[in-house]
C-alpha cells in the first residue's frame, strides 16, 4: 500500500490560522498534498477558501476548487487549459452561460452541455463529430427539428431518430441501411405505410411486423421463408379467427 502523501506545514499559508483552528489536518485535510481526497476535504471543510485556487498551477487543485466557486470565479475559468476543470464548469455553469462550452475540444465537455441545455439551443450540436454527443442531441432535439438528423452516420444515432420521428415521417427511415434502424421503424410505423417492410431483407424486421400488423395484412408474412416469422404470423391470424368464432 503506498504512503498518505503528507505536505510540508511550513510552506502553507494556512499553518497559523487553519491548522490551529482544527480546519486542515496534515494527511487527511490538505489543499497543498499531492492527494485529490486530501484537496477534496479541505474544500469541503473550507469551501469559502476555493476563490483562492481557481488561479493555481496544479490542475487538480483547481478542478476540485470549482467544485465550490462562486459564480463569478467560475466564469473565469471558461477557458482553462485542462479539460477536468472544464467538465466542473459544464456541470455548474447556468445554462446561460454555457455556450462557450458548445464546441470545446473535450468530448465530455459537450456531452454535459448537450445534455444541459434547453432544447431550443441544442441545435448548434446536432453536427458535432462525436456520436455520443449527437445521441444526447437526437434524445433531446424538439420533435420538429429532428428531421435533419435522418441522414447521421451513427446507427445508434438514427434510432434514437427512428423512436422520436412523428409517425408520419417515419417512411423516410423505411429504407435505412441498417436493420436496426429499420427494426425501430417497423415498430412505430402506421400500419397502412408498412407495406414497404413486409419483403425487408432482415427477418427481426418482418417479425416486428408479423408481430403488430392487422390481421389482414399479415399477407406474405403468413408464408415467410424464415421459420420465426411466419410462426409468429401464423399464431396471430389463428388467433384472430378463434376470436371470429366466438
Amino acid at each position: 500500500m503506498s504512503a498518505t502523501p503528507i505536505a510540508n506545514c511550513a510552506e502553507c499559508p494556512h499553518r497559523r490560522d487553519l491548522l490551529t483552528q482544527g480546519r486542515c489536518t496534515p494527511g487527511d485535510v490538505c489543499v497543498r498534498a499531492m492527494s485529490g481526497r486530501q484537496i477534496e476535504r479541505f474544500f469541503r471543510v473550507n469551501p469559502s477558501l476555493a476563490d483562492t485556487y481557481a488561479g493555481d498551477a496544479f490542475w487538480e487543485r483547481r478542478a476540485i476548487a470549482a467544485r465550490y466557486l462562486s459564480q463569478r470565479q467560475l466564469l473565469s475559468l471558461i477557458h482553462d487549459p485542462d479539460e477536468v476543470v472544464r467538465r466542473v464548469l459544464a456541470y455548474r455553469l447556468p445554462v446561460e452561460a454555457l455556450d462557450p462550452l458548445i464546441g470545446d475540444p473535450d468530448r465530455e465537455v459537450r456531452v454535459m452541455v448537450a445534455d444541459r441545455l434547453p432544447p431550443e439551443r441544442l441545435e448548434r450540436l446536432a453536427a458535432d463529430p462525436d456520436y455520443l454527443v449527437r445521441q444526447y442531441v437526437a434524445r433531446r432535439l424538439p420533435v420538429g427539428r429532428l428531421f435533419r438528423m435522418i441522414r447521421d452516420p451513427d446507427r445508434q444515432v438514427r434510432c434514437t431518430v427512428a423512436g422520436r420521428l412523428p409517425l408520419e415521417s417515419l417512411g423516410l427511415l423505411r429504407n435505412d441501411p441498417d436493420a436496426e434502424v429499420r427494426i425501430t421503424v417497423a415498430g412505430r410505423i402506421r400500419c397502412e405505410e408498412a407495406n414497404g417492410l413486409l419483403r425487408d431483407p432482415d427477418w427481426r424486421v418482418r417479425l416486428r411486423l408479423a408481430e403488430r400488423l392487422p390481421i389482414g395484412q399479415l399477407g406474405t408474412l403468413l408464408e415467410d421463408a424464415d421459420p420465426d416469422v411466419r410462426a409468429a404470423a401464423q399464431a396471430r391470424a389463428a388467433a384472430g379467427e378463434q376470436e371470429v368464432r366466438e
